[in-house]
């Protein structure tokens, strides 16, 4: 009789992996129709940046695995501290209860976070902790007597989940399109993408602008407006455009003249991504609000968190019968095994120069592909830290892009997988948010093989 798990020596490899797969599992951001010709590829284990599938072949995971995996995979420390965890306590109920990793891990996000957020809500992913930050938000204005405002700014070209909340305060159309019938209308704020800016504009001057055109939403909008969420230095999703640290600063400054709430999404962004362990030290601001996942487990296990200040949390504070309470929940908030590893991400940035390291990486890689910047079919190569982005375009010249329907970013994904790299492109920008862990030589790699991609891709 078969078992349900076979052992390693029973894994025929990678044909017998994918067909199982396929008669029955359901791919996220995918068409499935798409693997009658593109290959699933199983994968059995990981050793730093690298991912090893069932033939045994290795690919260089230029995506840090959707930009979780920050200190590569079967990280000795993560693993030992999740081991240590799992032979304690496994789960616990959140209500009425606590633990030590929960609480040891709220005092160190403290600690590390922006000045001013002294309180952290746990959720289980990025989507969650956006839908907590738009509800918690909304509900501090009500329970201050503001039940008027119940709308939010966010930026074009802005991505911050699926679920409907985090989804309606989105704005990349390949996500909001299906689903425009159940969100929120948001207010939508130019995005100060520097991409964007007309010839001869600075970053800098791009968020003047854009921050002038914010203002003039706010003096129309304010007065019904609970918050204006940001990506701040990148919005990833939406094809890693960047803005200069200006528009951080500016928009704090017009939250509080508005008096509304400043919501960080730092998901992406977050734990070393931009060079400094926060994007928002970039300007040198705290939001109301701050999102955090993907690594804040080091990629490990699901979990997430926002951080908001004592001023939101008193709003909530009251007797039970007052009706103030924030009734939000997950079966696995605050799950110990997740906090424990994220304790323990925390720890590598203390013990060890993850920053300093990653500068040195972020140069490397900078170096290696400016060459791409005089390229035909290359408009933009542009890179905050450890995330570079190349815009590819049909014109140079106009910025024309190839029509989506083309798939040339599916092209340098292929020829990635076909020489050892994981290279998964947003629509026609080809970029790469590898984990921390990798060496020149990788990077190296990673280049090589995503330029011969790129020249396959507009031949």
């Amino acid at each position: 009789m078969d078992t349900p798990f076979p052992d390693a020596p029973a894994i025929a490899g990678n044909a017998a992996l994918a067909a199982r797969d396929l008669r029955h599992v359901w791919h996220p951001c995918t068409q499935m129709h798409d693997h009658e010709s593109i290959p699933m590829v199983p994968i059995v284990r990981g050793e730093g940046a690298w991912l090893i599938d069932a033939d045994g072949r290795r690919y260089l995971d230029g995506v840090s695995s959707w930009w979780t995996n920050i200190f590569g995979h079967a990280n000795p420390r993560l693993a030992a501290a999740l081991a240590d965890q799992a032979q304690r306590l496994e789960h616990v109920i959140f209500a009425g209860f606590t633990h030590e990793p929960a609480i040891a891990l709220a005092e160190e996000l403290v600690r590390v976070t922006p000045p001013g957020l002294e309180r952290v809500f746990y959720a289980d992913n990025g989507s969650a902790a956006v839908e907590v930050a738009l509800k918690m938000s909304f509900h501090y204005w009500l329970n201050r007597g503001r039940g008027e405002k119940t709308r939010f700014i966010a930026l074009t070209g802005s991505y911050h989940g699926e679920t409907l909340g985090a989804l309606s305060v989105s704005d990349v159309a390949l996500y909001r399109k299906t689903y425009a019938p159940l969100l929120l209308t948001p207010i939508l704020a130019p995005s100060p993408d520097a991409y964007e800016g007309e010839p001869g504009e600075t970053p800098a001057q791009v968020a003047a602008r854009r921050l002038e055109e914010l203002r003039a939403q706010l003096e129309r909008h304010a007065h019904e407006t609970c918050a204006v969420i940001v990506e701040p230095l990148v919005q990833c999703a939406g094809g890693m455009r960047m803005h200069h640290p200006d528009y951080l600063s500016g928009l704090r400054r017009l939250c509080d003249e508005f008096d509304v709430h400043f919501i960080a999404d730092e998901i992406a962004v977050g734990f070393g991504r931009t060079g400094t362990l926060f994007a928002c030290e970039q300007a040198s601001v705290a939001p109301d609000f701050m999102c955090l996942s993907k690594g804040l487990t080091g990629g490990t296990l699901p979990l997430s968190a926002v951080l908001t200040t004592e001023a939101v949390y008193a709003a909530f504070y009251a007797e039970y019968n007052a009706g103030k309470a924030f009734l939000h929940s997950h079966s696995y908030t605050g799950n110990p095994l997740a906090c424990r590893v994220a304790l323990e991400t925390l720890a590598i940035f203390r013990d060890e120069p993850v920053l300093e390291r990653n500068r040195v990486l972020a140069a490397h890689l900078a170096q290696r592909l400016a060459p791409l910047r005089d390229h035909p079919h290359v408009a933009d190569v542009r890179q905050t830290g450890m995330i570079a982005a190349v815009e590819l375009v049909a014109d140079k010249r106009t910025r024309t892009p190839w029509p989506a329907t083309e798939r040339r970013g599916m092209r340098v994904y292929l020829h990635g997988l076909e020489h050892r790299a994981l290279l998964r492109p947003l629509g026609n920008v080809v970029y790469f948010m590898p984990p921390y862990v990798v060496s020149t030589d990788d990077i190296d790699h990673l280049v090589t093989v995503a330029i011969a991609g790129i020249e396959r891709a507009v031949a």
